[in-house]
């Protein structure tokens, strides 16, 4: 790290120090761990449209497709591991000065690092859901079903999107079948928000009370491009939360940040966990 990055570290060393830290993870604090995030130095050049609720539920040839995409794609996102990041994280956790941890990452690696009480926005692509009936499975039990479903399934990922999504060619998408609900029939979706869903209102509800009752707003790895996680930096400024940004490359929340850290996370946060005064 240069002079200018360790004097920063060590100023977000002394805030975590103080405690009621509040975490806000975004897709590039997953990088280390061989996901891609959206807009970083490391994000994939989406060529496809992101999935939205309601071309998945009202038509069945890009249900198919993305199935078909996203059970690939899977194989990434399901065997990838925690990194010092999220170690970090947890670690801080455990310390009693990290209080809350929200994600916008579906990955579930806060958890496998063995952080606990995890605020998960936009859901989780491990479990999957029963739109008719509320049924929750886990993601293994559908791969095997769909692997049963389609024997001959050769496809070849081009690129991974953050979101478990592959790319594929045109080819390798035809006849691939897909499955329903064992339970009622019902179409099955990963258990995250797509675009057009909100994210549900008991998880923003919890994140909120999480901000206002934090001492520092600590963004790991979001651009915050998007109002699902701005918003609660904009909450923390208005309510005169500090808030600290470590991330790569630009921020919307520059305007609303005290610090901001421009830097590799699997650097700097391991580097926090080693300072004496955390």
């Amino acid at each position: 790290m240069d002079l200018q990055v360790v004097e920063q570290v060590a100023l977000l060393g002394e805030w975590i120090a103080d405690g009621d830290v509040v975490v806000l993870s975004g897709a590039g604090l997953s990088t280390d761990s061989g996901i891609p995030d959206y807009r970083g130095p490391s994000g994939s050049a989406r060529r496809s449209t992101p999935m939205t609720y309601q071309t998945f539920t009202g038509d069945p040839i890009a249900r198919r497709r993305y199935w078909a995409r996203s059970h690939l794609g899977w194989r990434t996102i399901g065997d990838a591991r925690p990194n010092e990041g999220h170690a970090a994280v947890a670690s801080l956790q455990h310390q009693g000065v990290v209080g809350g941890i929200i994600t916008q990452n579906v990955d579930g690696l806060h958890q496998a690092a063995g952080a606990t009480g995890v605020v998960e926005l936009h859901g989780n692509l491990a479990r999957i859901a029963c739109l008719a009936c509320g049924e929750l499975t886990p993601r293994e039990v559908l791969g095997e079903r769909l692997d049963a479903a389609n024997p001959a399934f050769t496809g070849v990922a081009l690129a991974f999107n953050a979101d478990g999504d592959a790319e594929l060619a045109d080819e390798s998408l035809d006849g691939f079948t897909v499955v329903d609900c064992t339970d009622c029939g019902g179409l099955l979706k990963p258990d995250v928000v797509y675009f057009g869903e909100t994210v549900p209102a008991d998880r923003v509800a919890r994140s909120f009370e999480l901000v206002e009752s934090a001492r520092t707003l600590l963004v790991l790895g979001s651009s915050l491009t998007v109002m699902s996680g701005r918003r609660f930096v904009l909450r923390a400024a208005k309510l005169g939360i500090r808030v600290a940004i470590v991330n790569r490359g630009v921020t919307r929340g520059e305007p609303y940040a005290g610090l901001i850290i421009d830097a590799p996370l699997g650097i700097v946060l391991p580097h926090l966990v080693a300072l004496p005064a955390a």
